[in-house]
């Protein structure tokens, strides 16, 4: 366990009062913003929050190293505190290794689940080395190589100004957060936990995600009962920036369904 059990969590809370909870979790190195292409849409339909994970945007920044608990383990207390029992969650990449961890450690508390560009294991030496370099030299020097990996060389070509803007999210990120939610990265392994999970459940993949591979997301669809699978085209890791419309209209087609749209 970290020092601090529970992190003050920055949230914005958006859409009707009286609709269905949906939560939106981010990825390592971006803040509740990187949602902002989606935010409009969801807002109409859903009681929509984002939120900062602990280490991340205006959350606050206990010492590291984090684990998954206790990322989830936030979400829960500030949903305590807005006094929300019932939500459904959406996550990409860490925030979708976080729902895996919500729905199987809590289900009577999950709706609908949305685990976008994630993976239930990662490569754990990339991101220990990873973190001991943010400790060591700051976030900066790391940005390059992940913006990289966030978007394909046509949008970084394309859209020059989305990736400026991505950037600044990940640079501005604190580094002992940073380098916090890379060990809770390099040693999250849900696998074992997919089993548990019965929320209704939508896995969406990059088509060329080389963080979370379309294979990692077959093995959670296979994994979590009746769990199903988009595989979002032209798009790596950031999938929800580089590709919005489909990300977006997969979400929804996902969590309307009972409504009948």
């Amino acid at each position: 366990m970290t020092e601090e059990a529970v992190a003050e969590l920055n949230y914005l809370l958006e859409g009707p009062e009286d609709a269905r909870v949906l939560v939106l979790s981010n990825s390592l190195g971006t803040t509740l913003g990187m949602w902002d292409d989606q935010a409009p849409t969801l807002r109409e339909r859903f009681r929509l929050l984002r939120y900062d994970h602990r280490g991340h945007g205006d959350s606050s920044v206990p010492p590291g190293p984090y684990k998954i608990e206790d990322l989830g383990r936030d979400v829960l207390a500030m949903l305590d505190d807005v006094g929300i029992e019932r939500f459904s969650f959406c996550g990409l990449s860490i925030g979708g290794t976080v729902g895996m961890w919500l729905a199987s450690d809590a289900p009577e508390r999950i709706d609908r689940l949305v685990l976008c560009c994630t993976a239930s294991r990662f490569d754990s030496d990339t991101y220990d080395a990873r973190a001991r370099k943010v400790r060591a030299e700051g976030v900066g020097p790391i940005a390059d190589a992940v913006l990289e990996r966030w978007f394909t060389p046509e949008f970084r070509a394309a859209r020059p100004e989305a990736v400026e803007w991505a950037g600044s999210m990940l640079r501005a990120t604190p580094a002992e957060g940073y380098a916090g939610c890379c060990e809770a990265v390099r040693d999250a392994d849900v696998q074992d936990r997919l089993a548990k999970v019965r929320a209704t459940t939508l896995v969406v993949a990059g088509a060329e995600d080389p963080v979370a591979t379309v294979d990692q997301a077959e093995s959670i669809r296979d994994s979590i009962p009746e769990a199903h699978l988009v595989v979002i085209e032209g798009a790596a890791h950031l999938a929800n920036v580089e590709q919005p419309e489909d990300v977006t209209r997969a979400i929804l087609d996902h969590l309307v369904v009972e409504e009948g749209r």
